[in-house]
C-alpha cells in the first residue's frame, strides 16, 4: 500500500521547520501568534493545527505552504529543505 509519509513517517515535510522558523525570529514567534497571523491573512487555523503540523502529525496543503511562506517571511524552500539545505 502506497503511503504519504516522510522517510521518517512523519506526515509533513515542513513542519520541523516551521518550528526552526518560527523559534529563530527575533522575537522569537509563539504558536500562537503565528496562528494569529495566519488568521488576519484569512486562514483558518489555531494554535492546535500549528502544533499538529510542527510534530508531524497533520499533512500540509500547498496553499498552506504558500501561507507559511508568507506569514514567515520566508520561501517554499526554506519550508520543505531548511534553510540550511536551501542554500542561505
Amino acid at each position: 500500500m502506497f503511503k504519504l509519509k516522510s522517510s521518517d513517517g512523519r506526515n509533513n515535510l515542513c513542519g520541523e521547520n516551521i518550528k526552526k522558523l518560527r523559534l529563530n525570529m527575533d522575537p522569537p514567534l509563539s504558536q500562537r501568534k503565528l496562528a494569529y497571523r495566519l488568521q488576519v491573512m484569512g486562514y483558518d487555523v489555531d494554535n492546535h493545527v500549528i502544533r499538529r503540523i510542527e510534530n508531524g502529525k497533520r499533512f500540509v496543503t500547498d496553499i498552506e505552504i504558500k501561507a507559511f511562506s508568507e506569514a514567515l517571511g520566508v520561501s517554499y524552500y526554506d519550508l520543505i529543505d531548511g534553510i540550511d539545505k536551501a542554500g542561505r
